[in-house]
């Protein structure tokens, strides 16, 4: 038999909140539209900026692109366009999560069939949320550690890596 709980929300506060999501729905075009992505090579010799459609919106090339050839360079530009574009989907879904919970933008993601970049499997970018998570708990694990005392030396610490070592009192506070 399936237990029944009662809704804690009225019916008027339930279309409420199905007016208010239809809204927010609304503006998702919107906003995917005027999201920009802009990526370079390693050496700066070819910048791109798409916005969220991927819409060339600016192509800079140095001087020395020439080196490349042709065909190299072809291939460089969308290399490079390839990442704008995943740096404009990420910031759209961003936004867009913002205004709808990570449920619905991922939901979004499944039905436009192009994944946020920080959720792809595969190592194309980004990693899962229960990698994140294992990360997350080693880190605090390694610290509960360091501030009982015990030797970390195991543990991989990096002394010279700047997250480890950051402090936030050594931030400035203008209040």
């Amino acid at each position: 038999m399936i237990d029944r709980q009662p809704l804690d929300r009225s019916t008027k506060q339930m279309i409420a909140d199905g007016r208010a999501r239809q809204e927010a729905l609304s503006q998702v075009d919107t906003i995917l539209g005027s999201v920009t992505g802009t990526a370079h090579d390693r050496n700066g010799t070819v910048e791109v900026t798409v916005d969220g459609r991927g819409k060339l919106l600016s192509l800079r090339l140095a001087p020395e692109a020439a080196r490349y050839g042709a065909d190299g360079l072809g291939r460089l530009i969308v290399n490079v366009a390839r990442v704008a574009m995943d740096d404009a989907t990420q910031s759209g879904y961003n936004k867009v999560a913002l205004l709808l919970g990570d449920n619905l933008t991922e939901a979004l993601e499944q039905l436009s069939g192009r994944a946020a970049p920080a959720r792809r499997a595969g190592g194309d970018g980004g990693i899962t949320a229960e990698e994140f998570q294992a990360r997350r708990d080693e880190r605090l694990r390694r610290g509960a550690r360091e501030t009982a005392g015990e030797d970390t030396s195991d543990t991989g610490h990096d002394p010279d890596n700047e997250l480890a070592s950051f402090d936030p009192s050594s931030l400035r506070s203008d209040r």
